[in-house]
């Protein structure tokens, strides 16, 4: 399991979702929903649970939620409700969000490489670069791509494939880091390998979209190990061609 990164050799291009990859935002986005919801007396007035907002919510675009959410609404409440969804994330995200455990770690190692770098997420545009910019990422990234500005969003590959494209790099030798199965299955159905980031333990959930290594966060050896397995790999065919 820990080697099964070494077919990428070499390793060219390294793609991130955001939400719960980069940063452990879910807290946010759920106590949005709920505080929200709970207004407008979804449910009858009973709160969502975590569970909920995983099964429903979770890695979604605000699209696909609304049509979980609202079936019978009309476009202007359903367009509402997220434009003060994402106002109260927004305020919550800039007071208290943080990286993931070794994120700035990682980067540096992709960044020392020199490996061509994306975002790529189902969060509006203005979400996605708050999130960003907090995080000090804003010049990491090359290449910021969002979901609703593709044909589809996730879980359909479009967005990876878009920075692929973007990126001028091949899934061959590009590797995915997601944390939701909607992100696992975009990941994987655009032909990358995809490390799942598990904050909530969604171990099987995770593993059934088709992740191909499981890590608690980027200070996890299991992510080392296949990271250096990978390098060995390359080290292994420069001596081969000479």
């Amino acid at each position: 399991m820990e080697s099964s990164l070494s077919k990428l050799a070499p390793l060219e291009a390294v793609l991130f979702d955001i939400d719960g990859t980069l940063c452990d935002s879910d807290p946010f986005h759920y106590y949005a929903y709920r505080e929200l919801l709970q207004q407008i007396g979804f449910n009858d007035g009973i709160p969502i649970t975590e569970e909920f907002g995983i099964k429903n919510i979770a890695g979604k675009s605000n699209e696909d939620v609304g049509r979980v959410l609202f079936p019978d609404s009309d476009q202007e409440k359903i367009t509402k409700f997220f434009e003060e969804k994402e106002a109260m994330f927004c305020k919550l995200a800039s007071e208290q969000l943080k990286g993931v455990n070794g994120l700035q770690k990682l980067c540096k190692w992709i960044g020392d490489r020199g490996l061509k770098r994306a975002a790529v997420t189902n969060a509006p545009r203005p979400n996605a670069e708050l999130m960003i910019s907090i995080l000090g990422l804003t010049d990491f990234f090359q290449v910021v791509i969002t979901g609703d500005e593709c044909d589809r969003a996730k879980p359909f590959p479009d967005p990876y494939l878009r920075a692929l494209k973007e990126l001028d790099a091949s899934p061959d030798h590009s590797l995915v880091f997601e944390d939701s199965v909607t992100g696992i299955k975009a990941g994987v159905a655009a032909g990358m390998p995809v490390v799942a980031v598990v904050l909530r333990g969604r171990e099987k959930s995770l593993t059934d979209a088709g992740a191909t290594i499981l890590i608690k966060d980027y200070e996890d050896q299991k992510l080392w190990n296949a990271l250096e397995q990978l390098e060995r790999s390359v080290e292994a065919e420069t001596k081969t061609e000479k």
